[in-house]
């Protein structure tokens, strides 16, 4: 096996770890969730086919990307920002609505969600100007500026339709320039803007009726209602399931039946009663089926891939690559955060996929390039320093030949 990494597999043998387990994870859980999907198929065995296709052509794209040259991802990043901002523009305008929220288009037949391509373009490009910061601080304004620019884009762009994806990728952004030393003074007033905005904007759902808001802030409407159930759930309200609360409460109950050692896999009830059981409430049915035991091993996974690019990049020589392998992995880990407090129970339904986990499409092939970038700059890091070995390896054989010589020369002329 360790051979087969240093062979084929370059990068971290830990990332690497990582990314087959939660695979593995993906596809034992994937074939139970999966089973009111697999009743409604004509072909049962469709869903688990098709979710094991992308898996497999995802570990494919992650390959791929590890052995390509950061550089290239970070140029490529802008191209991919400014498509990403115009296929955002046409999900709002054109995008068909799927509950309730327009957040996919259809390219060559394949659902495709904008948002996913626009959080990997923008990470990469924060982290580029981060990089350009630290490397002039006399541009520290203008820079932190264009952060602000292309982030409030973005993000804004996303919030629309999706505030759970916008706010993971701000707080995202925040923590990167945080780590990146950005001056105190700009974070604090990143926070206080926010916190306004976010104060502001319930305020103005509350006092302004729907039918008198433009159509694209419906999706506001819907968070600050959930907002309301759940500050308003009383105890007696725990143990009512109804359409508001169905998901929540399944999950709940799928939660309590796992107990320590769960009900091993293929025997969930509450599969079948989740709606989502296979995306946003997959970590219930882990629970379940996994116990306890279950649900802290995955969440070891995510904390080993957070913990592991940390230390990645405090050996990265520069700050690009240290910024880049920072932004994944917190992107990652803060998704996969949300989407378990939500499958516990804890927090409101956001509608986050558990990286890797959960079925998905654009997805899982997003949340694979990402570990190929992670793994890529390993892989060049290593590479590096293999270089300099040998070539300080060079220079002691070529200083011990130039000694033996010297020596040589000694003892002919002795002689």
């Amino acid at each position: 096996m360790e051979n087969l990494f240093k062979k084929y597999l370059k990068g971290d043998t830990i990332v690497w770890t990582v990314f087959f387990i939660l695979c593995i994870f993906s596809i034992v859980e994937l074939y139970s969730a999966s089973s009111t999907l697999a009743f409604k198929a004509a072909n049962h065995t469709a869903p688990i086919i098709q979710h094991f296709s992308f898996l497999f052509a995802g570990a494919v794209v992650a390959y791929l990307v590890h052995l390509v040259p950061y550089r290239y991802i970070r140029i490529l990043a802008f191209f991919g920002l400014f498509i990403s901002i115009l296929l955002l523009i046409y999900v709002l305008l054109k995008g068909p609505d799927t509950n309730d929220a327009s957040r996919w288009i259809r390219l060559f037949g394949i659902q495709f969600q904008p948002s996913e391509l626009a959080k990997l373009s923008l990470i990469v490009v924060v982290a580029d100007f981060i990089s350009r910061i630290r490397a002039n601080p006399a541009d520290e304004k203008r820079n932190f500026w264009i952060i602000m620019l292309v982030t409030g884009t973005i993000c804004g762009l996303i919030l629309l339709e999706n505030f759970s994806t916008a706010a993971i990728l701000g707080l995202t952004i925040f923590f990167m320039m945080f780590i990146g030393r950005i001056s105190w003074k700009k974070l604090v007033s990143i926070l206080g803007v926010g916190v306004i905005l976010l104060i502001l904007g319930y305020g103005l759902v509350k006092t302004v009726p729907e039918e008198k808001m433009p159509n694209m802030f419906h999706r506001a409407y819907t968070w600050v209602a959930r907002i309301d159930r759940s500050a308003e759930e009383s105890d007696k309200d725990k143990y009512v399931i109804n359409d508001e609360n169905l998901q929540v409460q399944h999950g709940r109950i799928a939660v309590a039946r796992g107990g320590f050692f769960g009900v091993f896999p293929g025997n969930s009830v509450q599969r079948d009663f989740l709606p989502h059981a296979f995306d946003d409430f997959i970590f219930s049915i882990i629970i379940e089926e996994m116990g306890l035991l279950g649900g802290i091993f995955v969440m070891f996974l995510y904390l080993v891939l957070l913990f592991r690019t940390g230390q990645i990049a405090t050996v990265c020589k520069s700050t690009f690559p240290a910024m880049l392998v920072t932004g994944l992995g917190l992107l990652i880990t803060l998704q996969a955060t949300v989407n378990m407090f939500v499958g516990s129970g804890f927090g409101l339904v956001t509608g986050q996929p558990l990286p890797l986990i959960s079925r998905g499409g654009t997805s899982i092939l997003i949340n694979c390039v990402y570990f190929g970038i992670i793994l890529g700059v390993i892989r060049e890091i290593k590479a590096e320093n293999e270089k300099k070995t040998k070539q300080k390896d060079d220079i002691d054989k070529s200083q011990q030949e130039s000694d033996t010589e010297e020596d040589y020369v000694l003892d002919i002329e002795e002689i």
